[in-house]
Protein backbone atom coordinates (compact mmCIF):
# COMPACT_ATOMS: atom_id res chain seq x y z
CA UNK A 1 0.00 0.00 0.00
CA UNK A 2 1.22 3.51 -0.78
CA UNK A 3 0.73 6.30 1.74
CA UNK A 4 -2.33 8.46 1.15
CA UNK A 5 -1.14 11.94 0.15
CA UNK A 6 -1.95 14.45 2.88
CA UNK A 7 -2.78 11.84 5.53
CA UNK A 8 -0.04 12.45 8.12
CA UNK A 9 -1.63 10.10 10.67
CA UNK A 10 1.77 8.51 11.32
CA UNK A 11 3.07 12.00 12.21
CA UNK A 12 0.32 12.60 14.77
CA UNK A 13 -0.87 9.38 16.43
CA UNK A 14 2.31 7.60 17.57
CA UNK A 15 4.90 8.75 20.06
CA UNK A 16 8.49 9.18 18.90
CA UNK A 17 10.90 8.46 21.73
CA UNK A 18 14.05 9.70 20.02
CA UNK A 19 15.14 13.30 19.50
CA UNK A 20 14.32 15.01 16.24
CA UNK A 21 15.10 18.51 15.02
CA UNK A 22 13.23 21.03 17.14
CA UNK A 23 11.84 18.27 19.39
CA UNK A 24 14.81 17.16 21.53
CA UNK A 25 12.61 15.01 23.79
CA UNK A 26 10.79 13.33 20.93
CA UNK A 27 7.06 13.63 20.32
CA UNK A 28 4.20 12.44 22.54
CA UNK A 29 1.40 10.33 21.09
CA UNK A 30 -1.44 12.38 19.68
CA UNK A 31 0.70 15.49 19.20
CA UNK A 32 1.25 16.77 15.69
CA UNK A 33 4.93 16.66 14.70
CA UNK A 34 6.23 20.15 14.07
CA UNK A 35 7.69 18.91 10.75
CA UNK A 36 4.25 18.09 9.37
CA UNK A 37 3.32 20.89 6.97
CA UNK A 38 -0.11 22.41 6.31
CA UNK A 39 -0.74 19.74 3.64
CA UNK A 40 0.09 16.96 6.15
CA UNK A 41 3.36 16.15 4.39
CA UNK A 42 6.63 15.56 6.25
CA UNK A 43 9.22 18.29 5.78
CA UNK A 44 11.95 15.82 6.83
CA UNK A 45 10.98 13.12 4.31
CA UNK A 46 14.13 11.99 2.51
CA UNK A 47 16.39 13.90 4.92
CA UNK A 48 19.09 12.32 7.06
CA UNK A 49 17.47 14.16 10.01
CA UNK A 50 14.32 12.05 9.68
CA UNK A 51 14.08 9.69 12.69
CA UNK A 52 14.58 5.98 12.10
CA UNK A 53 11.13 5.35 13.58
CA UNK A 54 9.58 7.43 10.81
CA UNK A 55 11.74 6.02 8.04
CA UNK A 56 10.82 2.51 9.18
CA UNK A 57 7.07 3.07 9.00
CA UNK A 58 5.37 1.15 6.22
CA UNK A 59 1.81 1.92 5.22
CA UNK A 60 -0.52 -1.08 5.23
CA UNK A 61 -4.29 -1.54 5.18
CA UNK A 62 -4.12 -3.07 8.67
CA UNK A 63 -2.50 0.06 10.11
CA UNK A 64 -3.85 2.78 7.84
CA UNK A 65 -7.40 1.59 7.29
CA UNK A 66 -9.52 3.30 4.66
CA UNK A 67 -9.13 6.94 5.71
CA UNK A 68 -6.95 9.37 7.65
CA UNK A 69 -9.40 9.26 10.55
CA UNK A 70 -9.28 5.47 10.66
CA UNK A 71 -5.47 5.53 10.48
CA UNK A 72 -5.30 7.91 13.46
CA UNK A 73 -7.67 5.66 15.40
CA UNK A 74 -5.77 2.43 14.57
CA UNK A 75 -2.30 3.87 15.13
CA UNK A 76 -3.50 5.48 18.36
CA UNK A 77 -4.87 2.13 19.54
CA UNK A 78 -1.60 0.39 18.63
CA UNK A 79 0.30 3.09 20.54
CA UNK A 80 -1.86 2.47 23.63
CA UNK A 81 -1.45 -1.30 23.38
CA UNK A 82 2.33 -0.98 23.04
CA UNK A 83 2.52 1.39 26.02
CA UNK A 84 0.32 -0.93 28.11
CA UNK A 85 2.58 -3.90 27.31
CA UNK A 86 5.65 -1.96 28.46
CA UNK A 87 4.27 -1.18 31.93
CA UNK A 88 5.53 -3.35 34.79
Amino acid sequence: MLCRPGCGACCVAPSINTPLPGMPDGKPAGVRCLHLDESNLCRLFGSVERPGFCAGFTASPEVCGDSREEAIRIIGWLEGETAANQRP
